[in-house]
């Protein structure tokens, strides 16, 4: 993640609110229904376990666990140095976890804390995520510019593809491609992680620094949050840009439901997260925009309740310009944002 420009953008933002011209955040539909207190410190990616029920948060020093069965009991696993993403290995009671400042990806049983696996991988370990077909973990490395297989039963890399830096987000066809954002060359990735074939990349022109990345089956296409205030959304049939999307300001997520047809990308700055349906016949367009706290930019999907969890935290006056204020103690806070009953 560009820390320094999301850093600059949350001063922006709290100096004076929405960016000027920025339309009116009105919401009829999904809204912020709660929200879940835990422990300060740092934050980045976070994952939803469908099946255990549970929520877990990368931190700076370790996981924060949530049990969504009641959301007032969070705990804590692991150690980590910049923990950067989770992912939750289906079925098997355990978490994966990059550390982006020793280079290791470690697997912990979720129940017992107990650590199962340290694997090192490529320099700074960040966006993960599950790989159904290959039974692995798919590391992107972002200084390092590559992609590591990690097979978590046998707790080691299986295959190292080279890319280039700047790996960002990254998401999965439904034909076990895997499309990566690099938000240094604003464009995206194909690789093929079973034989680690890499394709062209697809430019994103127009879209500066893309990070979150969300795949739209239905579709068959990709929507990448940009920090320009933009949301790419790229055919994967015909692998080009067709759209440009306005968004609001400091996304660094995009999730998608596919059960009930909608795109979501948070953005950080303004403080707000923007809903795209991705079911109409014309081009997508932010239809809803749902107010949230400055600073919550990253974002998961519980595809059983729809509900949508977002972290962030309260933040002081900056100790310097272009510096983001230190975070109130006691503030950090999980949002949770839940659909209507009836949608």
């Amino acid at each position: 993640m560009r820390a320094i420009a999301l850093a600059a953008a949350l001063l922006l933002s709290t100096a004076a609110g929405a960016a000027p011209g920025h339309a009116p955040i009105t919401s009829g539909h999904y809204s912020v229904t709660g929200s879940i207190a835990g422990p300060d410190g740092g934050w980045d990616l976070l994952a939803v376990d469908a099946g255990a029920r549970r929520l877990f948060i990368a931190r700076s020093a370790s996981v924060t666990t949530v049990d969504l069965r009641a959301g007032n009991h969070v705990g804590a696993l692991g150690t980590v140095s910049r923990g950067h993403a989770t992912v939750p290995i289906p079925g098997s009671g355990r978490v994966l976890v990059t550390s982006g400042g020793d280079n290791r990806a470690r697997i912990y049983e979720t129940r017992s804390g107990r650590l199962t696996a340290d694997v090192e991988v490529g320099h700074n370990p960040d966006a993960s995520l599950w790989d159904g077909r290959l039974h692995a973990v798919l590391v992107m490395n972002a200084e390092g510019g590559t992609v590591s297989v990690v097979d978590p039963a046998r707790g080691r890399v299986t295959r190292t593809i080279t890319l280039s830096p700047g790996l960002e987000l990254a998401a999965l066809d439904g034909n076990g491609l895997l499309y990566i954002n690099n938000e240094d060359d604003s464009l995206v990735h194909v690789v093929d992680p079973a034989t680690g074939r890499v394709s062209a990349p697809i430019p994103l022109p127009g879209c500066e620094h893309p990070t979150g990345l969300g795949y739209d089956r239905v579709g068959h296409r990709l929507i990448a949050a940009c920090a320009n205030g933009k949301a790419a959304v790229v055919d994967t049939v015909r692998r080009r840009l067709v759209q440009l999307i306005d968004i609001g300001q400091g996304p660094d997520g995009v999730a998608v439901d596919a059960t009930r047809g909608f795109a979501f990308i948070p953005c950080g700055r303004d403080g707000e997260v923007d809903v795209i349906p991705l079911r109409g016949s014309g081009p997508l367009a932010v239809a809803d925009r749902v107010r949230t706290e400055v600073g919550a930019r990253t974002i998961a999907l519980d595809p059983v309740t729809g509900n949508l969890y977002l972290p962030t935290a309260r933040f002081g006056p900056p100790p310097a310009a272009g510096r983001r204020g230190p975070a109130i103690p006691g503030t950090f806070r999980v949002l949770v944002v839940s659909p209507p009953r009836r949608l």
